[in-house]
């Protein structure tokens, strides 16, 4: 696990000219399709790149199988990807789940571009039925919400990696979900944290 900025950045060094790659990627992207916040871009580095970055270091060597829910510009997704491909991760199978075209289609650029072994899938989530060991989502959906709309997709051995900002204890109270949940530390954005959360049962 990266307890540290610092050693957050460290540790992407190897994939930094393919990181920046996409980024250029997404900014080309990003005058036609509304990929990310214009009022983001500036930062763009720490508070996209870097802020996905961090959960690929939270993979467990076991984890194979990952799914990103409503993948959007491709975060976290497409640069869990490049980490998995540069520093030869333990993924073996990507998908990303986005149900609109344009957005669909800036993924499969990416997909090409940059070489990633990676699946996109133009669908809603709830109309997937598929078992990863990993769901990421990032400002997809509260945790009610995305919790109900891949109940298909989960077991009690599936894992999900949510990055939140300060108002998840409020989406926590709300959850009509049992599970179990871990707030890690999210080392690039101190207001936010990342969810680990396993186990996951209808109440």
């Amino acid at each position: 696990m990266v307890v540290a900025k610092k050693e957050l950045e460290q540790k992407i060094e190897p994939a930094v000219p393919l990181l920046k790659q996409y980024w250029n990627l997404l900014l080309k992207w990003q005058k036609t399709v509304n990929l990310i916040s214009y009022k983001t871009i500036e930062e763009g580095w720490n508070r996209h790149i870097l802020d996905s970055a961090q959960i690929y270091f939270l993979l467990e060597n076991q984890n194979h199988i990952l799914m990103d829910v409503g993948s959007g510009g491709g975060l976290p997704a497409i640069v869990i990807a490049i980490l998995n491909t540069v520093l030869k991760g333990p993924l073996t199978s990507i998908t990303l789940v986005e149900s609109d075209l344009k957005k669909s289609l800036f993924l499969q650029e990416c997909a090409r571009e940059l070489h990633l072994n990676i699946t996109i899938i133009r669908e809603r989530i709830e109309n997937i039925q598929q078992s990863p060991d990993v769901i990421t989502a990032r400002a997809f959906a509260p945790l009610n919400e995305l919790l109900t709309l891949v109940q298909k997709n989960v077991s009690r051995e599936t894992i999900l990696l949510l990055p939140k900002g300060k108002t998840i204890d409020d989406e926590l109270k709300k959850s009509c979900w049992k599970y179990e949940v871990e707030k890690l530390k999210n080392v690039v954005n101190s207001e936010g944290c990342i969810l680990k959360i396993k186990g996951v049962e209808h109440v």
